[in-house]
């Protein structure tokens, strides 16, 4: 399914769809006479990694996989220039792919083969690239055979043991062990560089060893090299002399450090010095980025992940022992290879649409943008009067069928590139639902609701969603349509239930689904499990009553301790409660009572304390809860704020893991508490917030794993003075409930907001971009009507309490209208063109947009059938109406689902948010003839020993003037038919009679209305054998038909 929770471009949605489109097309294909088929640029799909280094054993794969329509073909470049696979006979090419697989014999190396390769993808409509893949042969090279001499040095000194291993690819793994593959201790004092070498800090008398081996491993041949042993030999003395710090890398007072955005930056300072120092690090002018930091190497490097630009800047290392101290400022700066700021989407246009790719990118440099197409540079191929490129954006306009084409965009500094590729599709396709049919919703009560219409058409279709069939559509208020077709119904409410029809229109057809919303009453528990205590071998019971929709089948569960519960023998469960007799200490726990529907679910948890027999155990249920806190106390009073001080109370073997603070005024609301603020387990005194003009007294109340305390007794009262409003008014808007007024209306405060008394509100306002005074008025009230205003103009409004201490902010000036009027003037030049049997198209002249006298909403098309061209056949005159939005100078729509061979009458109106205008012109217009209905009935009337009697009814609607009918028969025995026939008859003819020559042949018959222009639907019967006369008919699908119309529950269907 596409993503639909949010707004998206349409070129978003066209990639999200692609794959359901051609796999929609496909499926139709099976079941149409002639296949349809969809052309489709190449599109690449799987392609080796830009940096592709391989194993020197194994044969070389360089992948590369495309799809299209026609299948495309590959070809490769290899440094540049074109690789003919052809002459090498070690290269061949997979089937049915472009991937190139390399083997070795005849005394060739793997690194005959490096170099940079490109996969191209092409078929009649494009040509696709791949990205530029270099190809490097991973190494091993041995180590350098040398002669290490002993390394001497005098205790509490410091020492470096170089490693130096050979370079490889990729470079190797560094690690130190001795001669009995045992690695070498590493702490604070000894530990191995980023460079691989040995550090040590200073050195002791036990450093002193004879095979100090320094280790490489190769990750790609998984083989490991060994460098000739050190030797180390201590001098040592009576007294170690101690040292301050100083660096042993990075060397100097400062150094600098280069690394890409995203990859990892990585810091080290190793220090020497006796005693061993201790080294920290600290960025100047900020804080090191905490989430995104780790210190290693016993603090000696620092890491930090994901690096960002706001990571550039001086970082200092200070290492540092009880003789001094020394730093190293490292300056880094964060470069970027190319990163996407905007990719290119796939396009998909139809026939003389619009359409643009924009390729944005970012980088350090900045990266430049080149455009291709089909491979070869844009600048290079013929002008294209339908494209215009404006830098990193091309522009499309009136596109043909031979615009189709794969676009690349290359960006590139000198850290990297990116390359996209964005086919360019053009479809000329009649609307079509991609979802399932008519399916059920079911939905909670007051949640937020999405019906899903996914949909597709080129041009892009218009889509709006109807409810029960009624309305100009549902967009606004309480729904939000979005552009992937999908309907939010912000907060389902029981009158939401019904039928939703969602219809995507565009001038080459339309389609529909529909939705069946049912909307049901939340799963709750109404009386949910109490903690409580109980002596060991009495019963426990926990309540569990469920109230959820009748409709709706409901399971009830039990857990104790998250872990679903065993019943055995012993538990007794019921609809309501569980019920544990002989309770023991193995009975202890959290229980959890679980009701789920199909929709939705809920929970309740109650703890079970089992206490002991003897006298003194037997304590209140309660005693298991912490005891409530005590002795209240107040200080450090301010305007705003208030220390509150208490003494927790008895844990009750459970620690307390909150404390819930609740306040309560005497004014507003006395004698009710809310809660105010909760705190750790381990405070016990806390600065209150508080607002002005309040008359404060708290409490608190101790939470532990079991639950809450009691709460405590109140604390003494607290009034704070009173200011200013802090608060503005929400939810300030202006409309006109008349055409001479606009009401202006906005949410009061709470009363915990007034910061003091004689609230009230002064509101401002004056028409929009007229330089005027404003005008303003003082009101206690949230509404304010101002009168005499014109007929739909803008005013800007903003608004500000106050009260008895001063003003409070001003709010931000929103746009806010009058009342909307009749719309004056009427569409003209109403007419049609291109009437088919069942659409036309319609042309009007638009009206003056200053006429509309409010929001325009649509142009409403009413129209009704007055007749039909059959003589005799009496129709419905019910009028009926369309909307169309269209800005345009020349709109034009497609008016669909009309009734063939019949005479229209139509008109048009205006429409704004309230109002209809005049009426347009009245025309009148006939629909051409086509294909009849099916059929209204067909069955066999009666059964013989040597005939079959059929009879059938007319059409509903014949669509024409009915030429008569068409009846095709042949036999079936088993899985083999025979030969067709073929009866007509004239259209007073409605039954036919057949003679049988073996009445144990079963038959199948179709029939079909016939007028001039074709054949209709076709309805489906079949005659069991005589023996089998009892059986139920059932309805037979022709190969090449794939829509079909059930006519009644006897198995009757028409086919199209």
């Amino acid at each position: 399914m596409c993503p639909h929770r949010s707004e998206s471009s349409y070129h978003m949605y066209t990639v999200c769809i692609y794959v359901y489109v051609y796999y929609c097309i496909f499926t139709a294909a099976m079941f149409m006479w002639r296949p349809v088929t969809v052309k489709q640029p190449p599109t690449i799909t799987k392609q080796s990694v830009k940096d592709f280094i391989v194993d020197p054993r194994d044969n070389i794969v360089i992948e590369c996989e495309a799809k299209g329509n026609p299948l495309p073909k590959f070809s490769w470049r290899r440094n540049g220039k074109f690789f003919n696979i052809g002459n090498d006979p070690l290269v061949t090419m997979r089937k049915r792919s472009g991937s190139l697989e390399i083997g070795f014999r005849n005394g060739r190396r793997p690194e005959d083969y490096e170099g940079e390769y490109q996969c191209f993808a092409a078929n009649d409509f494009g040509i696709a690239l791949s990205n530029k893949i270099l190809l490097r042969v991973s190494k091993a090279p041995l180590w350098p055979k040398e002669v290490l001499e002993p390394v001497v040095v005098t205790e509490g000194s410091s020492l470096i043991l170089t490693c130096n291993p050979p370079p490889g690819l990729p470079p190797p793994l560094i690690f130190w062990m001795d001669s009995n593959m045992n690695s070498i201790p590493q702490d604070k004092r000894v530990s191995m560089g980023l460079n691989g070498d040995l550090y040590f800090s200073n050195v002791l008398s036990q450093d002193a060893h004879r095979d100090y081996c320094c280790n490489a491993r190769f990750p790609f041949t998984k083989t490991i090299q060994q460098k000739n042993p050190f030797t180390l030999k201590v001098q040592t003395s009576r007294k170690v002399a101690e040292s301050t710090p100083t660096l042993l890398a990075p060397l100097g007072s400062e150094s600098s450090k280069m690394v890409l955005r995203d990859e990892e930056l990585l810091l080290e300072c190793i220090a020497a010095g006796l005693p061993t120092p201790t080294v920290k690090w600290f960025k100047k002018g900020g804080d090191l980025p905490a989430r995104k930091v780790k210190f290693e190497n016993y603090n000696k490097t620092l890491k930090i992940i994901n690096v960002s630009e706001e990571d550039a800047g001086e970082y200092v290392c200070m290492a540092n022992n009880h003789l001094g101290s020394i730093r190293h400022s490292i300056f880094v700066q964060v470069k970027a290879a190319p990163y996407w700021l905007d990719k290119p989407s796939d396009l998909v246009l139809a026939p003389d649409e619009n359409g643009r790719l924009v390729c944005r990118a970012n980088g350090n440099p900045k990266p430049s943008i080149q455009w291709l197409v089909n491979g070869l540079p844009l600048e290079s191929t013929l002008p294209n009067p339908n494209r215009q490129v404006l830098g990193d954006t091309i522009i499309f306009q009136s596109v043909q069928f031979d615009s189709s084409a794969v676009y690349q965009c290359n960006a590139s500094n000198q850290h990297g590139y990116l390359l996209a590729n964005a086919l360019v599709s053009i479809i000329d396709m009649r609307p079509r639902m991609l979802g399932p049919k008519n399916q059920l919703i079911k939905v909670i009560q007051n949640k937020q609701t999405f019906l899903d219409c996914p949909f597709f058409g080129s041009p892009v279709p218009d889509l709006r969603w109807f409810k029960n069939g009624q309305g100009s559509g549902l967009d606004g208020g309480h729904y939000r349509v979005y552009v992937n077709g999908t309907l939010e119904i912000k907060r389902a409410l029981v009158g939401d239930e019904g039928t939703y029809t969602c219809v995507a229109s565009s001038m080459l057809g339309t389609a529909e689904n529909q939705v069946r919303l049912e909307v049901k009453e939340p799963t709750s528990i109404v009386r949910a499990p109490e903690h409580q205590s109980s002596v060991r071998g009495s019963t426990a019971r926990f309540d569990c009553k469920v109230k959820s929709d009748p409709s709706l089948h409901i399971t009830v569960s039990w857990t104790k301790d998250d872990k679903p519960l065993y019943l055995g023998w012993r538990l007794k469960k019921d609809e309501e409660s569980l019920t544990i007799p002989n309770v023991n200490e193995g009975d202890e726990g959290t229980y959890t009572c679980t009701v789920k529907s199909e929709i939705d679910q809920d929970s309740a948890s109650a703890r079970l304390t089992v206490l002991g027999t003897n006298m003194w155990t037997l304590i209140p249920p309660l005693s298991d809860r912490p005891n409530p806190p005590m002795d209240l106390d107040l200080s450090d009073a301010s305007a705003r704020s208030i220390r509150l001080t208490w003494i927790p109370g008895n844990e009750n073997r459970s620690p307390i893991t909150e404390f819930l603070v609740q306040f309560e005024e005497d004014h507003w609301e006395p004698g009710r508490w809310t809660e105010l603020a909760s705190y750790p387990g381990h405070l016990n005194s806390v600065m209150l917030q508080l607002v002005p003009f309040i008359n404060y007294q708290f409490r608190v109340i101790a939470v532990n794993s079991v639950g809450q305390s009691q709460p405590s007794r109140p604390s003494p009262r607290y009034k704070t003075s009173g200011a200013p409003p802090d608060a503005i008014p929400r939810d300030l808007r202006g409309w006109g409930s008349e055409k001479d007024n606009m009401e202006i209306i906005w949410e009061p405060l709470s009363d915990l907001e007034r910061n003091g008394p004689n609230l009230h509100y002064k509101v401002w306002w004056r028409a929009k971009d007229s330089g005027e005074e404003w005008n303003n008025v003082t009101t206690i009230d949230s509404k304010y009507v101002v009168h005499n205003t014109q007929t739909y103009v803008p005013y800007e409004i903003k608004i500000q309490a106050r009260n008895d201490f001063g003003s409070g902010p001003e709010s931000n000036v929103i746009i806010g209208y009058s009342g909307e009027d009749k719309p004056t003037d009427a569409p003209t030049e109403l007419r049609v063109s291109k009437v088919e049997s069942s659409n036309a198209v319609i042309h009007w002249k638009p009206v003056d947009m200053n006429s509309v006298q409010g929001e325009f909403k649509e142009y409403r098309l009413h129209f009704w059938r007055e007749s039909s061209l059959v003589p005799g056949l009496v129709v419905n005159k019910e009028m009926k109406s369309k909307g169309f939005y269209s800005t345009v100078e020349e709109p034009s729509a497609i008016l669909s689902d009309l009734v063939p061979y019949s005479t229209y009458h139509m008109f048009m109106v205006v429409a704004n948010k309230r109002y209809e205008g005049p009426p347009s012109n009245t025309i009148k217009f006939s629909t051409k003839e086509g294909v009849p209905d099916v059929p209204r009935t067909f069955r066999i009337k009666r059964r013989g020993l040597d005939f079959i009697h059929l009879e059938w009814d007319k059409p509903g609607e014949p669509n024409g003037i009915l030429l008569g009918y068409q009846l095709k028969y042949y036999t079936v025995n088993g899985s083999k038919e025979g030969t067709p026939q073929v009866e007509t008859f004239f259209p007073n003819m409605t039954q036919f009679t057949l003679s049988l020559p073996d009445r144990a042949v079963s038959y199948k018959f179709f029939l079909s209305a016939l007028t001039q222009v074709g054949h209709g639907v076709v309805v489906a019967e079949e005659s069991p054998p005589f023996a089998n006369e009892g059986k139920s008919h059932f309805c037979l699908f022709l190969p090449f038909f794939c829509n079909y119309t059930k006519l009644s529950r006897a198995g009757r269907y028409g086919l199209l």
